[in-house]
C-alpha cells in the first residue's frame, strides 16, 4: 500500500518525483505509459534520433521481421488486431509503437535529436546533461536504451575502400537501387538470412559471405485474412487467446528449456533443424556447406519459411572460403578469386555489451560506470547496479534477451521497478539500488548456471561474455517470472 506525505513525513510527494527516460523504443514508451498510469507524470524522454522505436527504427532492411509471433509481440494492454502475418514485418511493428505512442499521449513528451551525454549522482539526486547543453535533474532514471543499436563492423581489411555502395544493415540506404545488381552480404545471422530472402530473386547476384553456418528453424508465416482482422476487432478476447496459447507454447517448448542441455524438446529442436536441411537442400555439397557443427539454439536460434530455397536461387551462392580483403571492386577470399559486387551490405550485428553506454554515467562517492563494468557489464537481475542508485534498467545485462518477447519481459521489469519506486514513494528511503553482496551472489549462481545452458554447448555466439560465459538469462523463464513478481528487498541497499 502506499502512504501519502499526510500519513508519513518521510513520504515523498508522487507529483515531484521527477523521472529521466533513457530512450523511446519499445522499453521507453512502455515506461512512460506506466508512470502514466501510477499518477508520475513529471517524466521526460529523452531519445538521440528524430524518432521513437528503437531497434525498429534502426533496422529497415530488406525483409526484416519479427521472430516472435505478432500477437505475443505487442503490449499485453494495447492489442492489435490489424497484424498483416503471424510474424510481423519490421515496418508494421514501428507502425505499431509509433501509434501507441500517440493513443497513449506519449509522443509529444519525448525530447527527439537530445542524447543523454552524462548522468552524476549528486546529493540523492541525478544531474543529467544533455547533447543540446541543456541539463534536468531526476530522482529515478529508467535506462530503456536497448541492446541493439550500436552496430558491429567486422575487422576485414579494406572494407572501407569498396567502391560500390557499402552499409551496415542497421543504416540501410534505400536510395541505393538493388534490383538486377551483384549484392554481397557478409555474416549469417537472422539479419543476413532474412535479406537473402528477400532479395534472391530481386538481384542479378547474390553472394553471401558464410563464416559460420546456422541452423534454421522452419515456420510459416501465413497472411491474416480480412475476415480474421474483423473478428479481432469484434471479439479482442480471440486475439488474447492466441496470444496465450502462443505464450505458453514458447515458453514449456523453447523459453523454459534452453538451460537444460538434455532436455527432450531441445533435442527435438535439433532434428527438426537437421530434418529441414536435410529435405529441402538437394545438392550435398552445399548441404555440407550449410551443416553448423554445433547444437541448435546454442546461436540464437533463426527462424525461416524459405532461406534454404533462396541460396539455391540460380542467381545465389553460398561462399565459404574465408575473406582475405576488400578491395574496390569487391571482396577477394582467401583463394584468391575476386567477387565483384556493386553494393556490398554488412550483416554482422551488434555490440550487444554497450547498454547505457557511451554515455557517461557516474554513481555514488564517483564510480563511473566504465569502471564498474571494466571486465564486462553486470547487474543484478538485469535490473540495477550496485552504487548506482534510483538507477533502473529494462533489458539490463544478463536479461532473458534470447528467451523470449523482450516486451512481455519489459512489462515484468516494469513492474518490478515500481514495487521499488514505491520504496521512497512510502518513505521507507530516498534511495536504493541492489546491494553489492546479493550482486555478487546471484552472478557466481548466473555464471555456473549459464555453464550448462545450450549456449555453452560448443559454438561462437554473440551471447557469449569475454570470458566465453553466456550473458544471457540461464534459468528458466518461469523462474524469471518468479523473480519478477516481487523485490526481495533485502537485497537492496536502502537509505
Amino acid at each position: 500500500m502506499t502512504t501519502d506525505s499526510a500519513s508519513n513525513p518521510n513520504a515523498s510527494n508522487s507529483k515531484d518525483l521527477r523521472f529521466v527516460i533513457m530512450g523511446a523504443g519499445m522499453a521507453g514508451i512502455l515506461s512512460a505509459i506506466k508512470l502514466q498510469e501510477a499518477g508520475l507524470d513529471n517524466y521526460a524522454i529523452y531519445e538521440k534520433a528524430d524518432r521513437l522505436g528503437g531497434t525498429w527504427r534502426e533496422n529497415e532492411y530488406a525483409g526484416i521481421a519479427c521472430d516472435v509471433p505478432s500477437h505475443m509481440y505487442c503490449y499485453s494492454f494495447a492489442p492489435n488486431p490489424d497484424w498483416s502475418h503471424r510474424h510481423s514485418p519490421g515496418g508494421e511493428i514501428q507502425a505499431y509503437f509509433e501509434d501507441v505512442a500517440r493513443r497513449y499521449e506519449v509522443e509529444p513528451r519525448i525530447q527527439y535529436n537530445t542524447e543523454i551525454t552524462r548522468c552524476e549522482f549528486v546529493n540523492g539526486r541525478w544531474k543529467v546533461e544533455l547533447s543540446n547543453g541543456s541539463t534536468d535533474e531526476a530522482d529515478f532514471l529508467i535506462a530503456a536504451t536497448g541492446v541493439l543499436h550500436h552496430p558491429s563492423y567486422p575487422n576485414i581489411e579494406g572494407l572501407d575502400s569498396f567502391g560500390g555502395a557499402s552499409f551496415h544493415t542497421a543504416r540501410w540506404n534505400h536510395d541505393v537501387p538493388l534490383a538486377g545488381k551483384r549484392i554481397g552480404i557478409i555474416g549469417t545471422g537472422s539479419s543476413a538470412i532474412q535479406i537473402t530472402t528477400a532479395l534472391a530473386d530481386q538481384v542479378g547476384k547474390l553472394s553471401l559471405f558464410q563464416r559460420t553456418p546456422q541452423w534454421i528453424m522452419p515456420i510459416e508465416n501465413p497472411p491474416y485474412s480480412e475476415e480474421e482482422k474483423a473478428e479481432f476487432r469484434r471479439n479482442p478476447a480471440a486475439m488474447q487467446k492466441i496470444r496465450d496459447d502462443v505464450t505458453q507454447q514458447f515458453i514449456a517448448g523453447f523459453a523454459n528449456i534452453l538451460h537444460d542441455l538434455d532436455s527432450p524438446m531441445l533435442k527435438q529442436i535439433h532434428t527438426t533443424c537437421e530434418a529441414n536441411l536435410e529435405e529441402n537442400v538437394k545438392d550435398p555439397e552445399l548441404r555440407e556447406k550449410l551443416r553448423p557443427n554445433y547444437r541448435a539454439a546454442c546461436k540464437r536460434l533463426i527462424m525461416s519459411e524459405n532461406f534454404y530455397d533462396a541460396i539455391q536461387s540460380p542467381n545465389a551462392e553460398l561462399v565459404t572460403e574465408g575473406i582475405e580483403r576488400v578491395e574496390e571492386k569487391g571482396v577477394r577470399t582467401k583463394d584468391g578469386r575476386l567477387h565483384e559486387l556493386d553494393v556490398l551490405i554488412i550483416a554482422t550485428g551488434f555490440k550487444v555489451d554497450r547498454f547505457m553506454r557511451p554515455m557517461e554515467v557516474i554513481g555514488r562517492d564517483g564510480l563511473t560506470l566504465e569502471d564498474a563494468w571494466a571486465d564486462g557489464p553486470f547487474s543484478y537481475k538485469a535490473i540495477s547496479i550496485p552504487e548506482f542508485p534510483n538507477l533502473f534498467m529494462l533489458n539490463g545485462p544478463y536479461g532473458p534477451v534470447g528467451n523470449f518477447s523482450l516486451i512481455d519481459v519489459a512489462e515484468m521489469q516494469f513492474s518490478y521497478i515500481m514495487q521499488l519506486v514505491d520504496q521512497v514513494r512510502t518513505g521507507a528511503c530516498k534511495e536504493l539500488g541492489a546491494s553489492r553482496a546479493a550482486t555478487l551472489e546471484f552472478d557466481s549462481e548466473r555464471i555456473e548456471a549459464a555453464k550448462k545452458t545450450i549456449w555453452a554447448s560448443g559454438c561462437n555466439s554473440w551471447y557469449l561474455d569475454a570470458d566465453g560465459i553466456p550473458a544471457a538469462w540461464p534459468f528458466t523463464f518461469d523462474r524469471f517470472i518468479d523473480e519478477m513478481a516481487k523485490p526481495h528487498l533485502d537485497h537492496y541497499d536502502m537509505r
